[in-house]
């Protein structure tokens, strides 16, 4: 028999339920719902970078928007006085003429290409570079220019129905051709250039039109897939216009809707016998990061470079390099415009609202540390969503560190070992206490230590990540997160402490903990895996009989004795069960860069060994309460 309160849940989510069903339209059409920018509204085929989809404008109708849209043309910024949708027509003119008056701007000259055409305009000939001596009848077209470094350099403007044309062109070298709308009787000599330039021209679009979409209800779009418009619909995407809802579709939707509000009246009554509004809290759980695009919106400028999909798809020659994959999706390496190598990570298609996706982008765009790695920039486009890193030529530290059992040219000398082990800790250190904003990460383990060409490592994947003031000393997080062997005790069994950046302490320590020992291969004979012996507590008791030899291989002198006994003494103080006997990122570092003498030996580790993750284990990150 149902209690009073699994009942009222079991109203609320199948009224929720026959209520979307009945209500809620495609996501496409919600999302391409037309903006206003200044007096006009913006859709297809344009689209508002920051405030709507890419996939709701056509590409290359990209535009901005300030106090009125504008326009890249070439390289140059457009502004964008009126649109005519039914004719397909906008009006602009060249942003750098609107803040200068008596000089001439810098202005290049605009092409027009398959997608846009110059609706029956003249031409504007600005002039430069022209010789000092110029024929008198050239003298009414002097002008000056607004860039100060060119204030001799002799200028002149004209239209090009004047007769001195000719003249003037084999006076000056450099011609710049501005569209310009005049009337068909203009004479020669003395022209508003200004008053031309600030009237702008006409440009008409020759992509898709989107009158018949429209006229049925729906929404013009872009596919990238196969470079095709779509009619977003209420139900769906279409190809050329939206189904009309027939008669048996009417019935359903109004069986559906009584059903929902019948339904809603027990929910009512329901309500009376629930005293906590548990539903209250799914819903805003489902609302807080339903709209992505407005969070990396209020995000500004602290956001990197953002790319469209197809963008992705050419840096990445189609993702034809994979690097790696794993629970999130895959990483391929990629090439920038210039040269520069890059890592894409592509995110498998994300269920519900993306929170990883938001953590990773507000993370690292908060950071700038050597030993963090960069976030060049991200494609979120629609369900598509994608991370533009820094290249690591070395790969992950996971590769080094599990080589097997023979030692290897891979293998890594304890000198490096120590250099990752203290790049690493002083990476956390910053994320603790360098932002402006703590960053706890929660998923440090060797998969997500980069190491660059000269194996600096860089902290990455910030899926997991949390924000919080640098006064929070004790954060609410929902669920287990992390991986299997590396996550602190605190995090799934609340008895022990609260969870704090004193959780990532202790995955530091496993993970240097592994740096010493499984990469090291540990001799068969001493540690036998398939005994399920755990490493620090094997490695404890050495220390703890005082034996000089720990059993490590490729130790061959004091120096390298003595990096390898501090990073198991400091390791051994990450891993203490109770968080507050764990010292803090800070300490960590001047621990391993201070004199092993002064290091004390701390008790032994509480808790005895975790269970095994096999090789292939990945992040987890459940959704229940932590208890």
């Amino acid at each position: 028999m149902y209690s009073s309160v699994e009942f009222f849940n079991l109203c609320i989510f199948f009224f929720i339920l026959l209520v979307e069903k009945s209500s809620a339209a495609h996501y496409q059409y919600e999302a391409c719902v037309p903006k206003a920018c200044g007096n006009l509204s913006i859709k297809f085929p344009f689209h508002i970078r920051g405030l709507q989809e890419s996939y709701c404008g056509h590409p290359g109708f990209e535009l901005t928007c300030s106090n009125s849209p504008a326009i890249h043309l070439t390289e140059d910024v457009y502004v964008i006085d009126n649109i005519q949708y039914e004719n397909r027509t906008f009006r602009v003119h060249n942003e750098a003429v609107s803040n200068v008056g008596g000089c001439l701007p810098q202005i290049r000259n605009i092409s027009e290409d398959s997608q846009l055409g110059i609706v029956d305009t003249s031409r504007l000939h600005l002039l430069s570079n022209c010789n000092s001596k110029l024929p008198e009848v050239l003298s009414s077209y002097k002008v000056d220019y607004c860039d100060p470094f060119n204030r001799e350099d002799l200028g002149l403007v004209m239209l090009g129905e004047d007769k001195n044309l000719n003249i003037a062109l084999q006076e000056c070298n450099t011609n710049v051709l501005a569209p310009v709308e005049v009337d068909k009787n203009g004479g020669n000599g003395i022209v508003d250039y200004e008053g031309l330039l600030r009237k702008g021209f006409l440009l008409n679009w020759k992509v898709a039109d989107c009158s018949e979409c429209e006229r049925s209800g729906g929404r013009c779009g872009f596919n990238e897939t196969d470079d095709r418009m779509r009619c977003f619909c209420p139900d769906s995407p279409h190809l050329g216009n939206c189904k009309p809802r027939t008669k048996k579709h009417l019935v359903i939707v109004v069986a559906t809707a009584a059903s929902a509000g019948g339904l809603g009246i027990l929910v009512i009554l329901a309500y009376f016998f629930q005293r906590k509004h548990s539903f209250l809290r799914i819903w805003s759980k489902r609302e807080k990061f339903q709209n992505v695009e407005d969070f990396l919106k209020d995000y500004g400028s602290l956001a990197p470079k953002r790319y469209h999909y197809s963008e992705v798809k050419k840096m990445t020659d189609s993702f034809k390099i994979k690097l790696g994959q794993g629970g999130y999706g895959c990483v391929y390496k990629g090439k920038l415009e210039d040269g520069s190598p890059v890592a894409v990570k592509v995110l498998k298609e994300l269920k519900g609202s993306g929170e990883e996706f938001v953590n990773e982008v507000a993370s690292i765009s908060r950071t700038s540390h050597i030993n963090v790695v960069t976030l060049l920039g991200f494609c979120f486009q629609g369900r598509k969503r994608a991370l533009v890193y820094e290249f690591m030529p070395n790969g992950s530290l996971e590769k080094f560190i599990y080589g097997g059992k023979s030692l290897t040219n891979r293998q890594l000398g304890w000198q490096i070992l120590y250099k990752i082990a203290v790049g690493i800790a002083r990476g956390l250190e910053y994320l603790h206490r360098g932002c402006n904003t703590r960053i706890l990460h929660f998923d440090i383990k060797p998969h997500n230590i980069l190491l660059d060409e000269n194996f600096c490592p860089k902290i990455s994947d910030f899926g997991l990540a949390k924000l919080c003031l640098q006064n929070e000393s004790i954060v609410s997080i929902l669920g287990a997160r992390g991986t299997v062997g590396y996550i602190a005790p605190e995090v799934f069994c609340k008895n022990i402490g609260g969870v704090s950046h004193k959780s990532d302490v202790y995955s530091y320590g496993m993970m240097v903990f592994e740096m010493v020992g499984g990469r090291k291969n540990i001799d068969v004979g001493v540690v036998d895996h398939s005994s399920e012996i755990y490493f620090p507590h094997w490695i404890y008791a050495r220390l703890d009989r005082g034996e000089q030899d720990l059993g490590l291989h490729g130790i061959s002198n004091e120096e390298e004795n003595e990096l390898a006994r501090k990073m198991i003494i400091v390791s051994l103080w990450c891993i203490q069960t109770d968080p507050v006997n764990r010292p803090s990122m800070t300490k960590v570092v001047e621990m391993l860069e201070g004199n092993l003498q002064a290091l004390e030996t701390p008790p032994k580790p509480f808790l005895s060994s975790p269970a095994r993750a096999s090789d292939d284990s990945s992040t987890i990150y459940t959704s229940g309460t932590v208890s």
